[in-house]
């Protein structure tokens, strides 16, 4: 089978290796479908802190199942399926307690093991999340972010009735807005990109606002009046960003930080003491995460279709990342795609 390693960063290297063959507890996949991820783009400039070379890339995709080990149940060959990245010891302290998600020695597929950027994938049978057969492939790859926006919000507590806001209008972004959407929220988007925002509107986050031409505080009056917003989301990684949340929240709300921050920001913490605010973090997901992104999507609650920007064969994925770095802000989500011959 083909294989895409990085060998270093920027050089992808096709080699040809033998199909892995599953153990007992394992699912071998056939590969279709893998989306371009953020943090990949990071890994193919050498600026991903915790990915080593050589590494074969991809953590969200989807395929089909071609062969299942003897111990696995409730499986089958031919069945549509993603699966989590994560490998966790599920011996530490955050492991025992249930937040494997945050594992002392995490090793995400993709990053620090082995990922999906070949024709076939062993994962463990835990790891798999079913695919309803009427998901498309482009689907499929797009419950790994769809989970990542189930998680954020669930870190934030109550939704039902609330007005938040969702700083950065990226694909994280706008599934983290409409997975609060979802929750029963009030959604207003922001973001520096007119392109993010029109994206945000056709997934039907109408509220939006193009940071530069009106400030945060004028925004949130806009679209929620004197209330104001209980709770936010920066999802840009950006110093001003998150200061900014911080300065127009409501007295006694929440902000969690989402976004992958390059540098270290400085941060108005004198703010967080006085108002009593809440910062916290969040990372990835756990499979209930998967099921429940599914769940969502299925029902229509979570749109994704204008999410898929483009797709390049898998012979082209150097290209994939040059696309990527090439168009910016004006792209969403990239498909690398695999097909059966």
């Amino acid at each position: 089978m083909k294989q895409a390693v990085m060998t270093s960063p920027g050089v992808i290297e096709f080699r040809d290796v033998p199909v892995p063959k599953p153990g007992p507890e394992e699912v071998l996949i056939r590969v279709r479908r893998i989306g371009v991820c953020g943090s990949d783009i990071h890994v193919r400039h050498g600026r991903h802190p915790f990915t080593s070379y050589p590494v074969v890339q991809g953590h969200e995709f989807s395929g089909v199942i071609e062969a299942v080990g003897k111990r696995v149940k409730g499986l089958r060959t031919g069945q549509k399926v993603t699966a989590t990245p994560q490998i966790v010891c599920g011996r530490c302290a955050p492991c025992r307690r249930g937040d494997y998600h945050i594992c002392d020695v995490l090793r995400v597929q993709g990053f620090q093991a082995p990922g999906c950027a070949q024709e076939f994938f062993l994962a463990r049978g835990d790891q798999i999340v079913p695919l309803p057969a009427s998901f498309s492939f482009e689907q499929g790859a797009l419950v790994e972010p769809a989970a990542v926006g189930v998680h954020t919000v669930s870190r934030a507590g109550t939704m039902a009735g609330l007005n938040v806001v969702v700083l950065g209008a990226g694909p994280i972004g706008n599934l983290v807005g409409q997975a609060a959407r979802a929750a029963g929220a009030k959604v207003l988007m922001t973001d520096i990109s007119g392109y993010r925002l029109e994206i945000a509107q056709r997934c039907g986050l109408r509220s939006v606002s193009l940071a530069g031409r009106e400030t945060l505080k004028e925004a949130s009056k806009r679209v929620f009046g004197a209330k104001g917003f209980q709770k936010a989301f920066e999802c840009a990684g950006a110093e001003a960003a998150i200061n900014e949340a911080i300065d127009a929240v409501q007295k006694g709300g929440t902000i969690v930080a989402v976004g992958v921050y390059g540098d270290r920001p400085r941060v108005n913490m004198g703010l967080v003491q006085d108002r009593e605010l809440t910062l916290t973090g969040t990372l990835m997901y756990q499979k209930r995460d998967f099921v429940k992104a599914v769940r969502l999507m299925r029902s229509g609650a979570l749109v994704t279709a204008p999410l898929e920007t483009t797709h390049f064969p898998f012979a082209e994925y150097r290209a994939a990342y040059d696309y990527a770095d090439r168009e910016g802000e004006k792209s969403m989500k990239i498909f690398v795609d695999l097909e059966t011959t």
